[in-house]
């Protein structure tokens, strides 16, 4: 991994992983993360960022298969520009290339 393109991030996932399988067979998660800003607003709420990352073969199953909506999950990996024009139109998308990651909670207080 490239130390000048590195993205740590703890956050919780804000919906089900989208595990899914590539013509050849490996393994593609996508999910998004939701990661709470460290500065407070006025009224002492914080604001989040949602990130879109993705995950491939192995590390796609574990993730998809230990990670449900709400589990807190540390990610480590790189940013990258998913950029695309359709019907003339730009579009400008960033997500994180998962390189590893770690749970923050047990499965239990996940569920709850």
């Amino acid at each position: 991994m490239n130390a000048d393109n590195l993205v740590v991030l703890n956050g919780r996932l804000t919906k089900e992983v989208d595990l899914r399988y590539s013509q050849n067979g490996n393994a593609v998660a996508k999910f998004t993360v939701a990661v709470s800003r460290s500065r407070k607003e006025q009224d002492g709420s914080r604001k989040a960022d949602f990130h879109n990352c993705i995950a491939f073969l192995k590390t796609a199953e574990i993730i998809a298969d230990h990670f449900i909506k709400g589990s807190m999950i540390g990610i480590v990996g790189e940013l990258q520009d998913n950029n695309y024009e359709k019907d003339g139109v730009k579009h400008y998308n960033k997500q994180i290339v998962v390189d590893t990651f770690g749970f923050r909670e047990s499965r239990a207080s996940s569920d709850n």
